[in-house]
């Protein structure tokens, strides 16, 4: 389902490290080189460039990428080139950091925490803790002010789930209607919804939601939509999603980057780069069922130059 096209035989991390520094020579970068190198290797084959980038040239790849590059190609390129926990890592704590307190940019962490492995998880919050000397839960408590949301927030980023495919029926019926109760009451705050959402395996989470389609005759996601249209009831609906399809979520998030006037890069960078090594030919086919067209036309229209071509790269393209 990955869209990186590595080649078969792939050079040595010391050849591809002195292809980059020879593209970093003269008075300008030879983009199509970076494409070309660090475009074509998978997390693993980067991390080792890094490393022995380092190694030969006493130099962050990560820093020299900030001087050599511009704007948003340089952007996506470090993004990239970060290990994926450690790229996650960054991601959440920008979110967090944001000074304009949107709680839209939460939803990063909904992704790591709800479309994700539970090992990758687990991953990112050693990542964090090593590079921002904080847990990811300490910064969720003193960035986050609403305590709902805070604690939604906590409970899900400190889980750690079941991650084999193991389903009880009743057990799913039994949830169901304890989901159902915390709709009828409109309490979506309710301890046992959050502890259902932030300890059950993915599996057992969409067979739960199944029954409660089945028994209740409607999604459990429009009976959210049904309590309001506050800060919790659209973080909820990103969880669920984000545990139902998380194709469709990210098709979603490429959607609302490129639509409308302006294009959010962020985003883009975001779902184009975390899902490339995941399930980004799922994620294409669930955008063209969704909005009739084609992803990667539609990034072509809102991008250009060698930011264009690194983001095709990504996607299996080249143009």
């Amino acid at each position: 389902m990955s869209t990186l096209r590595v080649p078969e035989i792939v050079p040595c991390p010391a050849h591809d490290c002195e292809r980059l520094r020879k593209a970093f020579e003269g008075f300008l970068t030879d983009g199509e080189e970076v494409i070309w190198v660090l475009g074509h290797r998978n997390a693993k084959q980067r991390k080792e460039i890094r490393e022995t980038y380092q190694q030969l040239f006493n130099e962050s790849l990560i820093d020299r990428l900030r001087k050599e590059l511009s704007s948003n190609f340089r952007d996506a390129v470090i993004l990239w080139t970060y290990d994926p926990p450690e790229r996650d890592a960054h991601l959440a704590n920008k979110a967090l950091k944001d000074k304009r307190k949107d709680v839209s940019c939460l939803q990063v962490l909904l992704e790591i925490a709800c479309a994700s492995t539970p090992s990758h998880l687990m991953s990112v919050r050693e990542a964090y803790c090593s590079i921002f000397d904080c847990s990811l839960e300490e910064d969720i408590a003193s960035c986050v002010s609403q305590p709902i949301i805070r604690k939604l927030l906590v409970n899900l980023v400190r889980s750690y789930r079941y991650d084999k495919e193991v389903v009880n029926l009743e057990v799913a019926e039994s949830e169901a209607s304890r989901l159902h109760v915390a709709i009828n009451t409109r309490q979506l705050d309710d301890d046992q919804l959050i502890w259902i959402l932030s300890t059950r395996n993915f599996f057992q989470l969409r067979a739960t939601f199944a029954c409660y389609k089945k028994l209740y005759g409607i999604a459990f996601e429009e009976d959210i939509k049904k309590c309001g249209n506050g800060d919790l009831e659209s973080l909820l609906n990103v969880a669920l999603l984000c545990v139902e399809c998380p194709e469709k979520h990210f098709a979603k998030v490429l959607r609302d980057s490129i639509i409308g006037l302006g294009t959010d890069e962020e985003s883009l960078n975001r779902a184009v780069i975390n899902r490339s090594e995941i399930d980004m030919l799922r994620v294409r086919e669930e955008y063209a069922n969704m909005y009739n067209e084609d992803l990667e036309g539609a990034i072509i229209r809102d991008t250009s130059s060698h930011y264009k071509e690194f983001l095709m790269t990504l996607l299996g393209k080249r143009i």
